[in-house]
């Protein structure tokens, strides 16, 4: 599958805005747009995610971590964990999450 910019689906989850970028019957991938007014409490999923700062500044919050990350950083969060993102500076995270969320099409 080829998702061009322009049939990328734009979405809101929890106040944050989002853009569903390509996805199979497998794998999401996201781009997570933060602002700085954007609150993401503890949440979890049945997805496994795992995601790369492209910018902004954010602490990660889940099992025995607790770190800020920027951009370059990655990460990934196992399915079924809980987990916050608190948004020190806004900007773009790239997501993926296997399998797809449903709640995100």
């Amino acid at each position: 599958m080829i998702v061009t910019s322009q049939r990328a689906k734009r979405r809101s989850f929890l106040g944050v805005d989002f853009v569903v970028l390509a996805h199979g019957p497998a794998t999401m991938i996201t781009k997570m747009l933060y602002k700085q007014s954007d609150n993401v409490p503890f949440h979890k999923h049945p997805n496994e995610q795992s995601g790369y700062v492209v910018s902004g500044q954010y602490r990660l919050i889940f099992e025995d971590s607790d770190q800020v990350i920027s951009p370059g950083d990655s990460y990934s969060i196992p399915r079924d964990v809980e987990h916050r993102i608190e948004i020190i500076e806004a900007g773009e995270v790239i997501d993926c999450f296997s399998p797809p969320r449903d709640d995100y099409l």
